[in-house]
């Protein structure tokens, strides 16, 4: 990360704070996030000009509807009423405990509502968790107020997929195979919670071995595991994977809906980004979790045929931080934030991830 010095992060996350979750209904804000990856990547100085351009999305936190308590939290959990009572619960709770010992209570019970808020909760909170894994040593106000925003956004908005059927994996056993063999829902039409409905079954992915899991569970595949001997560094590693094949797959199927198919990539590296900062025996579930994400947007969105390559954009010669100036001066929120996970990705180098970046800029609309 680029020092941020200048405190230009946390300047921005306090004049976010007093603005809700979300806009026109249930549109997310997506300002928090933004944010932290133009100061990331070194934009910090066109932050609060594009926070002045974004302000008409921005809307006052709703009224509290009643107070939460670790006698009721279950029964407000996906209320969307208490979206201004789940961060007040969340400010509280850091209040009087280390934010990591908070994570580690509260994500495997939100884990199952990860589709929730068409996956922007997860997002906010990798964005969030990122910030606070920086430095440790120096976590600041905005940036632990940040955190409980991003938990009670989800707490709010937690939302289960509904039952689905397992459909067998792909015999190679790659992510990228995987996402191929998603079926796309026969009616992609409506938001994303009508679409998210009709979901009936995903491919079983990944193929390895589970914690847990009897033998007639597990999974098959042709493949073994490299570090099948360690789950948790092994569900980080195809972690890895999943999101690089889902940037990828941007690059190549972004056009059945250029703004939500981003957080078919953006979702699972959200959890990407917060293992770290969790007890290892969460990571398995949580890559779980990324996948029926990313499957489930894929199932809802991407189109059956890919985009021509050879009318692609092409990266060559062109650095990830040109790339990254350019969504800046884009100024789509999508643009930004697709971009951001293009460049995890492409710290290998990989072209494929920038040009997804740059298909990503040439099909949003940019921000006027």
């Amino acid at each position: 990360m680029t020092d941020d010095t200048s405190g230009t992060l946390d300047e921005a996350l306090e004049r976010l704070h007093a603005s809700g979750p979300e806009h026109d209904g249930w549109l997310s804000n997506h300002a928090p996030m933004a944010v932290e990856a133009l100061v990331r990547h070194g934009q910090g100085r066109t932050v609060h000009r594009w926070l002045d351009r974004y302000r008409d999305k921005l809307q006052e936190m709703p009224d509290s509807y009643a107070r939460i308590t670790e006698e009721n939290w279950r029964e407000a959990l996906g209320d969307p009423r208490r979206l201004a009572d789940w961060p007040a619960y969340f400010d509280r709770a850091l209040a009087d405990r280390p934010w990591r010992d908070v994570l580690a209570v509260w994500w495997p019970r939100l884990l199952p509502g990860i589709a929730g808020g068409a996956t922007h909760p997860v997002i906010r909170v990798g964005h969030a968790v990122r910030t606070l894994l920086d430095d440790p040593g120096t976590t600041t106000a905005p940036r632990t107020a940040e955190l409980a925003h991003a938990l009670g956004y989800w707490a709010a908005r937690h939302a289960p997929l509904p039952p689905l059927r397992q459909q067998p994996g792909p015999a190679s056993g790659s992510a990228a195979d995987a996402l191929a063999a998603v079926e796309p829902v026969a009616d992609q039409s409506g938001g994303i919670r009508a679409r998210l409905a009709r979901l009936t079954a995903f491919p079983t992915w990944p193929p390895t071995p589970r914690p847990g899991r009897t033998a007639a569970q597990q999974p098959t595949s042709r493949t073994t595991a490299p570090d099948a001997a360690d789950p948790a560094e092994e569900a980080r590693r195809r972690l890895t994977e999943l999101v690089r094949a889902a940037t990828h797959r941007y690059a190549t199927h972004g056009h059945g809906s250029p703004v939500m198919l981003v957080h078919a990539a953006t979702a699972p590296n959200a959890v990407l980004r917060v293992l770290p900062a969790l007890p290892r025996e969460l990571w398995a579930p949580s890559l779980d979790a990324a996948w029926a994400a990313s499957a489930a947007v894929t199932a809802v969105y991407a189109p059956r045929e890919p985009f021509p390559a050879d009318r692609l954009p092409s990266a060559a010669g062109v650095t990830p931080e040109e790339v990254f100036a350019r969504a800046a001066a884009h100024g789509d929120e999508h643009a930004i934030k697709l971009t951001d996970t293009a460049l995890d990705v492409a710290q290998g180098p990989d072209p494929l991830a920038l040009a997804a970046a740059l298909h990503a800029c040439a099909m949003i609309d940019p921000a006027l």
